[in-house]
């Protein structure tokens, strides 16, 4: 019987990190009561620099977009332009969402917002928040910079990869 709960606790346990992973989470905490006196606490987390570290990624990625383009159709230079224009994704200053979640800009109501147009960041500042499965992110700056734009609204949803903020 010993081993039998041992198994379906190794089981809990991949169910509960495969969780973790899936949504994106930094840290997640259990509590398994099998009766009076027999229960699993179990605490699964990983790094925050695992978070931080996507977010480069994902800013670096459309950034390479436009350099691409020119390259391709050398003719057309306004078209790129218009379409950075229309597409903020594709902006080299683009921050875009690590995760999907709903946008707060504050760090709590009523409060001042994190950013606003016109306002110079530090790297790692943080410019909103991204809350997802009831655990609030705070998405820094990845680089220095003046905030020229904010594509979302305080309480908007957001898909992973959805432009944010744009840092110029």
């Amino acid at each position: 019987m010993s081993n039998k709960n041992h198994d379906s606790d190794v089981a809990f346990i991949a169910a509960l990190a495969e969780l973790l992973r899936d949504n994106d989470l930094t840290e997640l905490e259990v509590m398994r009561e099998y009766g009076e006196d027999d229960s699993l606490n179990v605490r699964v987390s990983r790094q925050t620099q695992m978070i931080a570290a996507a977010a480069p990624m994902a800013v670096a990625a459309p950034a390479a977009a436009p350099v691409a383009a020119p390259a391709a159709a050398p003719a057309a230079a306004p078209a790129p332009a218009a379409t950075s224009e229309d597409d903020p994704a594709s902006h080299p200053g683009a921050v875009t969402s690590p995760m999907v979640g709903t946008i707060y800009l504050q760090p709590e109501p009523g409060a001042a917002s994190f950013v606003s147009v016109g306002q110079t960041v530090s790297e790692g500042d943080t410019i909103l928040i991204v809350e997802a499965m009831k655990t609030m992110n705070h998405i820094p700056a990845p680089k220095a910079g003046t905030v020229k734009r904010i594509l979302v609204g305080d309480g908007d949803t957001v898909e992973y990869g959805a432009p944010l903020v744009i840092i110029e």
